[in-house]
């Protein structure tokens, strides 16, 4: 079985794969101080919870946009899993990527183009819904064009409680009416119906500058995709597990070639 482990900048996320199916997953806060024992010992009892042990993996896929954890979790792979890690790169994900720097794209928006090509087809946009919001584009070709990056909805609210100092900090949710009748309303109706102008307006252009009226997949995937995708008409597919999902076909596509 496969051990799929996407590192974040808010969250890591680990899913265990029998074939193509995720037979187990959790989820985690991303801390570059936690060590491979600490990790080890909370994976261990929700292995057992699955009634699985860490003998039954026989590999390890990896993909970080967090380099300080990168020490721990080869610790981990190595020690407790008695594997050596593959780390996914723009070097060895099998897509093309039409950009003069590609060093520079992070590892969990080239994986998600992969799954989006595997799973959907190209063309595709990818919205992740993460601690940034990325878009993601593969073109007809199925190669890696670009994006855009925007801040992600906790940090755009982290900047209002932090520096406005009589708003307060209030949760994230799908307000029934645009306008706010409190304080608290209206910060909630500004930040969701904000940002769904901010993805409506992003993601229109990116299909009129890209595609010009090509029929394109949308996905959305990420932590608060679950929350927006029901008011982005323009969305074809929310898929909650895309980016390990493309560790898998990662995998794979490395596998065939050994």
């Amino acid at each position: 079985m496969l051990l799929a482990i996407d590192i974040g900048n808010t969250n890591t996320s680990f899913a265990v794969f029998k074939e193509a199916e995720i037979i187990a997953s959790w989820r985690t806060h991303t801390d570059s101080q936690r060590t491979a024992d600490d990790y080890a010992v909370w994976l261990k009892s929700l292995f057992t919870l699955k009634n699985l042990g860490f003998n039954t993996i026989t590999a390890v896929v990896i993909a970080s946009v967090v380099p300080e954890t990168d020490y721990a979790f080869k610790c981990l792979v190595r020690q407790y899993f008695h594997q050596e890690p593959l780390y996914a790169t723009a070097e060895n994900l099998g897509i093309i990527i039409d950009l003069p720097n590609k060093a520079e794209v992070g590892a969990d928006r080239l994986v998600n183009a992969v799954a989006a090509v595997a799973h959907y087809g190209a063309p595709a946009i990818i919205i992740d819904f993460g601690t940034a919001t990325t878009f993601d584009v593969v073109n007809e070709k199925g190669h890696y064009a670009g994006g855009a990056i925007a801040p992600g909805l906790n940090l755009s609210l982290e900047a209002l409680y932090h520096h406005a100092a009589k708003l307060p900090k209030v949760s994230i949710v799908r307000p029934t009416r645009v306008l706010g009748t409190s304080t608290v309303t209206a910060m909630q109706s500004g930040l969701y119906w904000g940002y769904i102008g901010l993805v409506e307006g992003l993601l229109k252009n990116l299909l009129l500058e890209c595609f010009s009226g090509t029929t394109t997949t949308i996905i959305t995937t990420g932590g608060l995709g679950s929350l927006f995708h029901k008011d982005l008409p323009l969305v074809t597919a929310h898929d909650t597990d895309l980016t390990l999902k493309g560790l898998y076909y990662f995998f794979k596509k490395v596998e065939g070639k050994t």
